[in-house]
């Protein structure tokens, strides 16, 4: 018996599939000339800081000899005298009873802050219903890894607020609580930071207003606002995690962009409305109802060698300069410190959900429209394994009419092999006379490659955007399913003794299996047209066969176990709908019938086919003449 054979065309679609992949996988690595350019501003950047740390060294320790000595007799000290005159009015809040070392701590159900006197600003932000992969819990700020110091020109002297104390006032009412920090050159002159946390959840209200300095702060010289930190590591999987960390933001009317993931990079934009220090799936945030002016962003990598266990992923910033008016600073922005998640960043209706890489146009759309709602649907009452095999169950079904379409194409092309074959005997040498016979035969019979092939194509948008869906899926952050102990992250089933390039230091169950999936419908699908490949143009389709599993079970070993989990339901259930449709739904049998009825009508050629049919008349006529 006659083994049932598939459509080699139908494969081109997959390979570029592989070809996505392939690209998305290797486009973000950094050449060697990169490497070493990234080294060389590092030792740059690590240069410049050390002369900054020594400017501020005398001025920091000038405001610390003033609490000191204001604390033993202010009065008194001729040397307190001294310093306060060199360090002008706002120096003096640091010797206020209520202005001197120590934290405020701001907290609801959701966010645990702790704000420094020193500087005004949040010292440590922890999440506290999430942890990281080995169970702590998820610090954002912690152990001065984020910095934010509004530096601004007072009574002829450049100031930095981070250098400087503020006085703590705590408020409660019943929709939040209010810290009020005030940088104090008065009683009734300050500078104030305020910071406002709702009961519950991650976003609060951050202000920085002035109020009395008329005469103190020097509004004609430049007032930049410096927004820095360091992101921690949270993830098991160091590569997968980085891959995925990057800076955000959001410029001159509803414009997005970002900085790169690799090396180093900077960027300076105008009107910015809000920006995203992302780390995979926690972001530190920042937003303005009055865009600022200009912000100057940098981003460093800091993950020099991922075979190495690293405590940070990247070094943010962002300097922004800041516009006062009349006189007056006045700023209403938000702080955001919380998950990276798409239904959260909705609900504030300020375009946060560009913050996440869930890919460009058609891919974006997909997601948002699709993806995102069904899997919320499905995960709020199963859980996220099960989730995931219900969501690949009914994109297939939905994909069905088109995979339908692709297999009958394929079947048209098998029952007219053996026709074909007579012609490619009969014309043997002429090629020309061949591809005329072929597209005669082939639109006769309503059977084409391009009709199998463009089914395939139509479902790239579909893979691609679950390609980008999965790893950016908060929901799957340390939900298990079967071996794996979190679908965001690898599923680790053995460690291996070294690394191996590509490929990494452990085994992933799932990408082992989904390989082999891949592999089972391959074979099933190119055995049907095996011998096409022997055609001039044709790709080898054996190389193919085996490439394309080796990708899955080489690169999704430290992706996340979720996608792998897809792609291998995906194509078991792919082998099902074509076994079904090759057993069931069609016979063979008829569609020849059916072929050989439509030769006896008369079938009038569409536009296409009488211009190509014309062009191989042409070229078919100069050969003769040629001869």
């Amino acid at each position: 018996m006659e083994n049932k054979k598939f459509d080699v065309n139908s494969l081109i679609g997959f390979i570029l599939i592989g070809a996505i992949l392939v690209w998305m996988l290797y486009l973000q690595a950094p050449s060697e000339e990169e490497q070493q350019a990234e080294q060389a501003n590092t030792e740059a950047a690590a240069e410049k800081e050390q002369n900054e740390n020594e400017k501020k060294a005398e001025e920091t320790s000038l405001n610390e000899a003033t609490e000191e000595m204001a604390s033993a007799n202010p009065q008194d000290s001729l040397a307190y005298d001294k310093l306060k005159n060199r360090l002008g009015s706002f120096a003096y809040s640091g010797t206020l009873a209520s202005a001197k070392k120590g934290v405020t701590v701001l907290e609801n159900d959701d966010l645990y802050l702790e704000i420094s006197n020193k500087g005004g600003y949040i010292e440590e932000a922890r999440l506290k219903n999430h942890v990281t992969f080995d169970s702590v819990p998820v610090h954002l700020i912690k152990d001065g890894n984020a910095s934010l110091n509004l530096q601004f020109s007072a009574e002829n002297r450049l100031l930095n607020s981070e250098d400087l104390f503020f006085e703590p006032t705590v408020t409660k009412n019943d929709s939040s609580t209010v810290v009020s920090m005030k940088l104090k050159a008065s009683e009734s002159g300050y500078l104030e930071y305020r910071y406002a946390l709702p009961a519950e959840g991650y976003m609060m209200d951050f202000s920085i207003q002035s109020q009395g300095l008329d005469g103190i702060l020097n509004t004609a010289q430049p007032m930049t606002l410096d927004w820095q930190l360091k992101g921690y590591r949270h993830a098991k999987s160091i590569t997968y995690e980085n891959r995925y960390t990057r800076l955000t933001y959001e410029y001159e009317d509803e414009n997005h962009d970002k900085l790169s993931p690799t090396g180093e990079d900077e960027e300076t934009e105008k009107d910015v409305a809000w920006m995203n220090f992302r780390q995979h799936f926690f972001s530190s945030m920042l937003l303005t109802d009055t865009p600022f002016e200009e912000v100057k962003f940098t981003s460093v990598d800091l993950v020099e060698d991922e075979e190495v266990d690293t405590v940070y992923t990247k070094q943010y910033g962002a300097e922004m300069k800041l516009a006062p008016k009349a006189g007056n600073l006045s700023y209403n922005m938000n702080m955001y410190y919380g998950p990276t998640d798409y239904q959260i960043f909705k609900e504030y209706d300020r375009n946060l959900d560009e913050a996440m890489p869930l890919g460009w146009g058609i891919f974006g759309t997909i997601n948002k429209y699709i993806i995102i709602p069904l899997f919320g649907f499905l995960s709020s009452f199963l859980p996220a394994g099960i989730a995931i095999i219900m969501l690949t169950i009914v994109i297939k079904l939905l994909l069905s009419p088109v995979q339908y379409k692709q297999y009958l194409s394929s079947a048209k092309m098998k029952v007219l092999k053996p026709e074909l074959d007579e012609i490619r005997k009969k014309h043997e040498g002429n090629q020309m006379k061949i591809q005329q016979e072929t597209m005669k035969l082939q639109s006769i019979a309503g059977a084409s490659p391009l009709k199998g092939c463009l089914p395939a194509l139509m479902q790239i948008p579909v893979f691609y955007a679950l390609f980008t869906f999965f790893p950016t899926a908060f929901d799957l952050r340390q939900k298990s399913f079967l071996w794996a102990d979190d679908l965001s992250s690898y599923d680790k089933v053995a460690e291996l003794p070294f690394h191996i390039p590509f490929y990494g230091d452990h085994v992933s169950l799932f990408p082992i299996l989904a390989s082999i999936a891949i592999f089972a419908y391959m074979m099933m699908s190119m055995g049907q047209n095996m011998q096409a490949q022997q055609q001039p143009g044709m790709p080898n389709m054996k190389f193919i066969m085996y490439l394309s599993p080796l990708f899955m079970l080489v690169f999704f070993n430290n992706y996340a176990s979720g996608l792998s989990l897809y792609y291998l339901t995906s194509n078991l259930i792919t082998i099902g709908i074509m076994l079904v449709i090759k057993n069931v739904i069609i016979d063979e049998d008829k569609i020849h019938a059916k072929i050989q009825e439509n030769k006896k009508k008369p079938r009038k050629q569409n536009r296409f086919q009488r211009k190509m049919a014309e062009m191989m008349e042409q070229a078919e006529e100069q050969k003769r003449k040629g001869k």
